[in-house]
């Protein structure tokens, strides 16, 4: 039977549920959040761990609940709600709202040819990955593999997958900022 040492959970666990977190949700600041609220939820409900999973187990049901429940609140009518933003603008009061922004499929050539120039500066940064971290990254999340396959295949551990996307992750966005944005 395991126990719990909170004390330890962040430099145990906090890398982990950060790689699981960030391919959930895919935002630096929500996925702290919700790692944040995790710890928060575990700490107070520590007592009622009754050591039939592992520390790190039990704390990725409580992240799992965390993700769901932030999916439900920004879907639901009072999450959209929350979107709303307040600027000036001297056109429409001051008021925008998400039904404001712009539709992705009424694209004109400049926008087609803008995410095309993009594609091509993405796989230029795709090529410039290691190999081996290049194919598990588009495996993974462009073909949307089974990470067991992933890992039988590569003959590497599912951490050590979610490890190479981190990195493979931190590596294209490096060099889009580099060759994109600037």
């Amino acid at each position: 039977m395991e126990t719990l040492n909170a004390n330890l959970w962040v430099d145990k666990y906090a890398d982990y549920l950060y790689n699981y977190t960030i391919v959930r949700v895919n935002n630096v600041e929500v996925a702290q959040d919700l790692i944040s609220e995790t710890f928060f939820a575990a700490l107070k409900s520590k007592d009622n761990f009754k050591g039939e999973a592992s520390e790190r187990t039990w704390l990725i049901s409580i992240l799992k609940r965390k993700i769901i429940d932030y999916y439900r609140k920004i879907n639901s009518k009072k999450g959209r709600a929350e979107v709303h933003i307040s600027y000036k603008n001297e056109e429409n009061g001051g008021d925008w709202l998400e039904e404001n922004a712009a539709d992705l499929l009424d694209q004109n050539a400049e926008d087609k040819m803008e995410n095309s120039e993009l594609g091509l500066v993405i796989l230029e940064c795709l090529e410039k990955l290691p190999k081996q971290q290049a194919q598990i990254f588009k495996l993974k999340t462009v073909e949307n593999y089974d990470t067991e396959a992933i890992c039988k295949e590569f003959n590497i551990s599912s951490s050590n997958l979610w490890v190479i996307i981190h990195r493979a992750r931190k590596a294209l966005a490096a060099c889009l900022e580099e060759n994109w944005f600037n």
